[in-house]
């Protein structure tokens, strides 16, 4: 109360002045450091789902309960975001299994397939104790629907039997907070069926009086963890989940790359060597039983990826597409022919045909009777499954063809080995499927310079007529089918289902592939 009366009239006008001096200068102090408190916020606003609890050094200046509140509801509002892209990507599709949470009002914010935050970067915008230099960037990014990708670079330090975990180890100031994360290095993060088969790897930022395994092995090229795990053992898996991925992550490294592989298994290396060989110089490192300490400059943990079997050029480096690598795939198997059969060629030859002859569901029933008929249209046909080891053996067969056709399935994806200009003819099964048949396999096939042809087949042409009625909904209703779930869906219409095909209706079919055919080559 003295300090208020001493403001009171009648004053002096001198000491009215000092005392309105004063009182400007603490309301502008007090104006400053809101202002810092509301800078500060702003960037914890724009980070990608990260906790906003303090330092894991605890040097962080503690944050007021409002400032709190308003940093959980604007990562809230961030986290919704990325709930619905993975719910619906890009293409407009959802897929079953898809799921996420990312809790911001907790310590942890986590994926239900285990990916985690398990302590987020540093938010201020400089490092006082390296004399106002920006701080690092974030390690791992989790931005993506489809993948989290974590691109390291400094002293790192890998350690996979014991430990399993990728360790940065830093040279900056004591101020700057440490990063914690839990991923699995698979591009498939929406799958939990796929990510249960992946091993998490934790990546943390350790500061250089911390300690750190000592190295075994040093490094002088750059490196690249990815797991085999998930989906793999499935032709089309194993392209569009690995190899075309890790084609766009170290294809600009030319060969100058280190990989390092979780859940490695033997037969899955020895089948596609040659790429491994192709897109590394280096043999490749066990993650899992190795137990030496390796260091590396730079390593990228996780693969880069977009759509099933696509690349966008725009978005890869070097502006890579799908097609440098099917020039991969023809070099890496030495298939000869890059252009499909030409009208006018040597007196006699005919345009081959394939047929992907299925062992299992989906499979042709009267294949020798559409074989004949293919035979009478002017094709030299050939029928053989593929083979689950030898791809070499079977990607010749298919780049000496002109045509493949093939029910909807993994099968399929043996079309990388066709040459250009070739066609594909996918045999879509019922059950309302036309844009998984589409998304998965028609229009990969463009992209690799194929033309495509899709036949849906009808209901007569199906032996799911043996198992149901005619009135039942799995004729009638389809889309009741699908609300119950991908396993319900895929076990009615892709595991109960074979294909009798109507030659007379089926007929038209190869008679426009092979008008095609004499078009444009």
């Amino acid at each position: 109360m003295k300090l208020v009366k001493k403001f009171r009239p009648p004053v002096e006008p001198r000491s009215f002045g000092s005392g309105l001096i004063v009182g400007c200068f603490l309301v502008s102090m007090t104006f400053v450091m809101l202002s810092r408190n509301d800078i500060s916020m702003d960037h914890l606003s724009i980070l990608n789902c990260l906790p906003s609890s303090s330092s894991s050094s605890g040097d962080a200046a503690p944050m007021s309960s409002t400032v709190e509140e308003d940093t959980r509801i604007r990562l809230l509002g961030r986290t919704k975001q990325i709930d619905a892209s993975f719910i619906n990507p890009p293409d407009g599709k959802g897929e079953e299994g898809i799921s996420s949470s990312c809790e911001s009002n907790s310590s942890d914010c986590k994926t239900e397939n285990d990916t985690q935050v398990l302590n987020g970067p540093s938010t201020g915008d400089f490092n006082e104790s390296d004399g106002g230099a920006p701080e690092r960037k974030p390690m791992c990014d989790f931005s993506d629907y489809r993948l989290n990708i974590c691109d390291m670079e400094g002293d790192i330090r890998i350690s996979g039997k014991n430990l399993s975990s990728v360790m940065l180890v830093t040279h900056t100031g004591s101020r700057e907070r440490n990063e914690s994360w839990q991923i699995r290095p698979y591009p498939r993060k929406y799958d939990r069926s796929a990510m249960a088969k992946v091993r998490p790897l934790n990546l943390t930022s350790l500061r250089r009086h911390q300690e750190a395994p000592e190295c075994s092995v040093n490094h002088t090229v750059p490196g690249i963890l990815f797991s085999t795990g998930g989906h793999c053992g499935n032709c089309f898996h194993d392209f569009a989940d690995v190899l075309v991925p890790l084609f766009q992550t170290a294809g600009p490294f030319h060969g100058q790359v280190q990989f390092i592989i979780t859940n490695q298994q033997g037969w899955w290396m020895h089948k596609y060597r040659p790429y491994l060989t192709k897109l590394s110089s280096y043999d490749v490192i066990d993650y899992d039983n190795d137990e030496r300490v390796h260091c590396f400059d730079h390593v990228v943990v996780g693969l880069r990826a977009e759509r099933d079997l696509m690349i966008d050029p725009s978005r890869a480096p070097r502006g890579h597409s799908i097609m440098d690598f099917v020039k991969l795939t023809r070099s890496a198997y030495s298939l000869a022919r890059e252009r499909a059969w030409a009208a006018g060629g040597p007196p006699g030859t005919k345009p081959r045909l394939l047929f992907i002859a299925r062992g299992g569901t989906r499979r042709f029933v009267n294949l020798d009777e559409v074989v004949g008929m293919a035979r009478e249209v002017g094709y030299e046909v050939v029928a053989t499954e593929p083979d689950f080891i030898d791809v070499a053996r079977f990607a010749h067969v298919v780049n000496s063809c002109d045509v493949m056709v093939g029910v909807h399935g993994a099968g399929l994806t043996n079309f990388l080995f066709l040459p250009t200009n070739a066609i594909v003819i996918q045999v879509v099964p019922l059950g309302n499927l036309d844009w998984i048949a589409t998304n998965f396999y028609g229009d990969p096939a463009m992209g690799m310079n194929l033309r495509y042809l899709q036949y849906d087949i009808s209901v007569e042409e199906s032996t799911l007529t043996e198992l149901y009625p005619r009135d039942h909904r799995v004729f009638q209703d389809p889309e009741s089918i699908h609300k119950e779930g991908w396993l319900r869906l895929g076990d009615v219409y892709l595991k109960q289902q074979n294909v009798r095909l109507n030659v007379n209706r089926f007929r038209p079919v190869l008679e426009k592939a092979l008008q095609l055919l004499h078009e444009r080559n």
